[in-house]
């Protein structure tokens, strides 16, 4: 089922990133959300719309890039504050490789500089940052910044800020794969032992659950080559709030659209009803 939702935040609002002073109304919000319902463990976002943003402001795409950096200020401090324990943000994909060079570098340059800017705010509030993608395309600083904040934030618990750079879901199944095949070869894994567990294990996401909710931005109706294995069963939201225009609000109402559907997993509704009686009555 796919909602959209055209939110407009307030002309005042500012992101306060693990700002010292609370916001009181915020809290109850967040509260509310709490107590509703089961939060989601895992949201994936694909964060899109930057560029159409900056052309409708009369801005320049990085420009776009550089607003849309706020709202990730936003929703990684609200989702640490929830408590969800996975944020998986789509920030540059293995096609985005084939934009115009002068932009794939600034975009580059800004990552350096967020990353590097941020690092000590990531580790101070126990963030711990992981990168899923294919590295070896990325330029050797980028890389060099990436790791030293994972390195520094590695044993941080609170919240794991999962960025997807380099990254498709196809490139994804197709390493996990080509590991399985080395291993078979190897003689360390049996053909006959692989199967949906097993393959998922080789995934770059093993660590952590599948997204029970990914959130797509900028009204367009498709999920772009992102996680294909891991958001089989993600329940879907749609916004047409442009990434730049996205905030903590918005965030909320996704969280509240999910915490009102009804997860089946292939199930009928009266057999998900019947699971609940039961487990209630334990």
């Amino acid at each position: 089922m796919a909602i959209i939702k055209t939110m407009t935040p307030s002309s005042s609002f500012k992101p306060r990133w693990f700002a010292t002073d609370s916001d009181t109304a915020d809290e109850r919000l967040q509260a509310e959300l709490k107590s509703s319902c089961q939060l989601p463990c895992h949201i994936a976002i694909i964060m899109d719309g930057n560029g159409r943003w900056a052309r409708l402001k009369g801005k320049t795409r990085l420009e776009g890039h550089i607003a849309g950096v706020d709202s990730v200020r936003d929703v990684v401090e609200a989702c640490s504050q929830l408590g969800i324990k996975y944020l998986t943000l789509f920030t540059f994909s293995t096609e985005n490789w084939n934009r115009p060079e002068n932009e794939v570098s600034a975009l580059m340059q800004l990552l350096v500089k967020v990353i590097g800017k941020e690092t000590r705010k990531l580790h101070d509030n126990n963030i711990r940052l992981n990168v899923i993608g294919n590295m070896e395309l990325m330029p050797e600083k980028v890389r060099t910044v990436l790791n030293s904040t994972m390195e520094l934030t590695k044993n941080n618990n609170k919240l794991v800020l999962n960025v997807a750079i380099s990254y498709s879901g196809k490139w994804d199944i197709v390493q996990a794969c080509r590991a399985m095949l080395a291993e078979v070869q190897k003689g360390k894994l049996a053909v006959e032992a692989i199967d949906e567990q097993v393959l998922a294990s080789y995934l770059s996401t093993a660590t952590m659950p599948d997204p029970e909710l990914l959130i797509r931005t900028s009204g367009e109706f498709r999920i772009s080559n992102f996680m294909l294995w891991q958001n089989a069963y993600s329940e879907i939201y749609f916004t047409n709030a442009y990434w730049p225009d996205f905030r903590r609000s918005q965030l909320y109402d996704a969280i509240l659209d999910y915490q009102n559907r009804e997860r089946r997993f292939g199930q009928t509704s009266e057999q998900i009803q019947k699971k609940n009686i039961a487990s209630n009555k334990h």
